[in-house]
């Protein structure tokens, strides 16, 4: 996807990534309290997105599950999010990556090497491009599976998948 001058920015470019990712992705049951949980969508720190991932997944589901959007302050903890984001501007992306560690939580950001430092999906800028990397292995840690589509769609892939 490319971030053009035609009003779309690289935050909505990111934002409609964010929407496909979980559409390719398969959570543990223990990622939701039930079959109705909504899949919640959390952004940690400054909201980089300006509104823009509110915009973009307002009455959106995936699957069954309607999707939702937690801006998280400080120290909040990532209970009840299956999808964390952790913006550049953030700077504390190791401690983000450790209070997600043994939860079932998709991990994506947009420093340099993300998914190289045990990010799940990092995405990453190649001109005005937007591309993305995941760290499979990353992904086997936190129960979560990535279908073989999202995969190929992928600049790069860290690790090896796991088998059931």
């Amino acid at each position: 996807m490319r971030a053009e001058s035609n009003g779309t920015s690289e935050y909505d470019v990111k934002a409609a990534f964010l929407f496909h990712f979980a559409q390719f992705v398969e959570w543990p049951d223990q990622a939701f309290h039930d079959r109705d949980t909504p899949l919640t969508y959390c952004t940690i720190g400054e909201d980089a997105f300006a509104g823009a991932l509110d915009e973009a997944l307002k009455g959106k589901h995936v699957g069954n599950r309607e999707l939702r959007v937690r801006h998280l302050r400080e120290r909040e903890q990532i209970e009840g999010c299956q999808v964390l984001f952790v913006a550049a501007t953030r700077g504390r992306e190791q401690e983000d990556l450790g209070m997600a560690n043994g939860h079932p939580v998709l991990t994506v950001g947009e420093t340099d090497h993300f998914a190289q430092r045990g990010g799940i999906i990092g995405f990453c800028l190649e001109g005005k491009k937007v591309r993305f990397e995941i760290n499979l292995d990353a992904a086997g840690l936190a129960q979560i599976k990535i279908s073989a589509k999202l995969l190929t769609l992928a600049k790069t892939v860290l690790g090896t998948p796991k088998g059931d």
